[in-house]
């Protein structure tokens, strides 16, 4: 009964499940048992050192960019030994925090109103600000669907399927020359997810699945090497036929 449970690996998908079944392995000898152990530091070390290093290096670039704009006399580290690591992140939350607070009010809204006036009565200012107000304001609408489904659709032709984001429900000309009901569907490139384009489907050529954004992403960053539990998708995919 022991050897049996131990020889399972973890149920959760994690470095440690890899790791188990690196010793599992068997047959290689004194140096085939050291690349293993060698293997098995590299997981769990690596997405470790790849993710302290990324947050350090966003919170320092901040840090850099928000301390220049505060004078020396109100700057904390101007009178301590030593650096506060995050401190521009903190000024950032606050002075936003304040903007929204203030916008919310009668004068907040009335000066808002004057600066989109200046701005809109600006060439090529105005569209730029307008695209990307639009956009923002579509993505953080808390009623936005955008970049909340993972779908599956055939492009560029049969039989080839490809994983995208529904952003939303097409809408004005499009959708007027086409029959069908359209979706706006963002398909990513791998590895890199940010990068892409939109393409119009109908709904019904359109596969949804019942897996987390965050999983779609780890599929398509890793070029489809890491991919949600088996067994998971099995049961998700039943319930989708079923409903």
């Amino acid at each position: 009964m022991t050897n049996e449970k131990s020889s399972q690996p973890p149920e959760n998908d994690s470095p440690l499940r890899t790791v188990e079944e690196l010793k599992a392995k068997k047959g290689f000898g004194f140096f085939g048992k050291i690349r293993n152990y060698f293997l098995a530091g590299i997981l769990i070390t690596a997405p470790l050192s790849i993710t302290v290093y990324l947050a350090y290096s966003f919170i320092s670039l901040v840090d850099e960019q928000v301390g220049q704009l505060i004078p020396p006399e109100y700057n904390p580290e101007s009178y301590l030994p030593f650096s506060i690591p995050g401190l521009g992140v903190i000024l950032v939350v606050i002075v936003l925090t304040l903007i929204g607070a203030l916008t919310a009010g009668f004068f907040g809204r009335m000066l808002v109103r004057v600066y989109e006036s200046i701005l809109n009565r600006t060439p090529i200012i105005r569209s730029l600000y307008a695209g990307l107000k639009q956009v923002l304001e579509a993505i953080f609408a808390q009623q936005s669907s955008a970049f909340r489904e993972v779908v599956l659709l055939e492009y560029p032709k049969e039989d080839l399927w490809v994983l995208g984001f529904v952003t939303g429900r097409t809408k004005g000309q499009v959708q007027d020359l086409i029959e069908d009901e359209v979706l706006n569907i963002f398909v990513p490139t791998t590895p890199n997810p940010t990068s892409g384009f939109l393409i119009f489907v109908p709904k019904h050529k359109v596969k949804y699945l019942d897996i987390k954004i965050e999983d779609a992403f780890k599929m398509l960053i890793s070029s489809g090497i890491v991919t949600p539990d088996s067994e998971d998708a099995k049961k998700k995919t039943t319930k989708n036929k079923k409903s």
